[in-house]
């Protein structure tokens, strides 16, 4: 089976052929319409979620596909029941792909070989959020004009990554995904929330602080500002003294927002702590495409399933 499991191990032609089918779609869904007749899809989401799990269904009924969607909380996995054993269970009453989120990385590639079935990752752990990375691409490149069958249609471009980069699976897929379009990609975190090992994102620059001469200088130069959310859930120790602190140096406040050129648009994949990795009025400000993310989430997960149906037909 060829899975959808990480950005990194897509070429830079088959990122944008996902791409240019999710711009397909959106411009005339109903040819599509038909993509999943017949076909039942396995929603596994054993960790919480609104939009990614929202999108999917949306997409799966979009494509005129059935689902069969699961939560681990209200599971027999709550009783003890192992992880194989609960989707050999489930997939008794009938799925021929698999969608799944797991706070285990690497989750989702030992299921999908056990189970044989076509996957799409969902988020695993902090290892990748392929399809996060997809429509967020996807939003870039309808502000900016930009088509996906172009080669490197981010180059010249300079966007920031800023957070929680450590345990954030939309920064690694997002590296992986711009980069491969020709974006020059800045990632901006204290020390003890960025990767102690960035080998495997050679091609990104790295800055601590947006305060100094050069944050400031980086910051005004940004085409686009991608905020990530704490993940105080997946932080058994404390990595920064208070959120109150962190927003002070790493927030996107109104402030520092000023310093943005008109042009510069504002991304982050949700859920958001307003008031502590971005304030609500940059959040509400006409640079944000935090909505547009959230809709064209549909498009770029419908492409998603198309273009891993296709894979193996």
């Amino acid at each position: 089976m060829q899975n959808l499991i990480t950005i990194r191990e897509l070429s830079e032609t088959q990122l944008r052929k996902f791409l240019s089918l999710s711009f397909q779609i959106k411009k005339n869904p109903e040819q599509f319409s038909q993509t999943l007749k017949g076909k039942n899809i396995l929603l596994f989401f054993v960790e919480n979620s609104t939009r990614t799990k929202l999108s999917f269904e949306n997409a799966v009924k979009k494509l005129g596909g059935t689902h069969v969607s699961f939560t681990g909380g209200a599971s027999s996995m709550a009783k003890g029941e192992s992880l194989l054993d609960t989707v050999k269970t489930i997939l008794q009453y009938g799925a021929d792909a698999l969608v799944m989120r797991h706070s285990s990385g690497g989750a989702i590639d030992w299921l999908a070989d056990a189970c044989n079935l076509p996957a799409i990752n969902a988020g695993d752990g902090h290892h990748e959020h392929p399809t996060q990375a997809l429509l967020d691409s996807m939003s870039l490149m309808e502000q900016w004009n930009l088509s996906p069958d172009q080669e490197l249609p981010f180059k010249g471009k300079n966007i920031l990554i800023v957070g929680d980069i450590y345990h954030s699976r939309v920064a690694r897929s997002n590296i992986h995904g711009l980069t491969k379009l020709g974006a020059e990609v800045t990632l901006v975190a204290p020390k003890t929330l960025m990767p102690s090992d960035l080998s495997l994102f050679p091609k990104v620059k790295v800055i601590h602080r947006m305060d100094t001469p050069h944050g400031k200088e980086i910051l005004a130069n940004a085409d686009a500002v991608m905020m990530l959310r704490l993940q105080l859930e997946r932080q058994k120790v404390a990595f920064f003294p208070t959120t109150q602190e962190y927003r002070h140096f790493w927030g996107l406040t109104v402030e520092r927002a000023k310093l943005l050129k008109p042009s510069a648009v504002i991304l982050h994949p949700g859920p958001m702590n307003r008031g502590v990795e971005i304030d609500s009025e940059v959040t509400d400000s006409k640079q944000s495409l935090i909505l547009k993310q959230v809709e064209n989430g549909v498009w770029a997960r419908m492409a998603a399933f198309k273009g891993v149906f296709e894979w193996n037909s």
